[in-house]
């Protein structure tokens, strides 16, 4: 317990549903775990994008999230979250 909440800086990526959602290919975060990242862009694109990440999985810096949660994701700072929503046939 105790610190400092750390909060990191980096880029949100939406690839196809999610960045139709979003209206932009990427922006940045200022985020200490995935949840709040997620928040972030929820309050920035209320609408689609709410619903598209309920149904997305997500990329850390290239590993996959899973079935962790999101609270418990930490980001680091110059980091890069992908939004994957289910593609076509899957």
């Amino acid at each position: 317990m105790g610190g400092t909440p750390h909060m990191a800086n980096g880029t949100i990526r939406y690839w196809a549903a999610a960045k139709a959602a979003a209206g932009v290919a990427e922006e940045p975060y200022e985020a200490e775990t995935l949840a709040d990242a997620l928040d972030g862009a929820r309050a920035r694109h209320p609408g689609d994008l709410v619903r598209v990440l309920q149904r997305s999985s997500f990329l850390i810096d290239g590993d996959p999230v899973g079935k962790r949660g999101h609270e418990t994701v930490r980001l680091a700072e110059g980091g890069t979250v992908e939004v994957l929503p289910p593609f076509a046939g899957g």
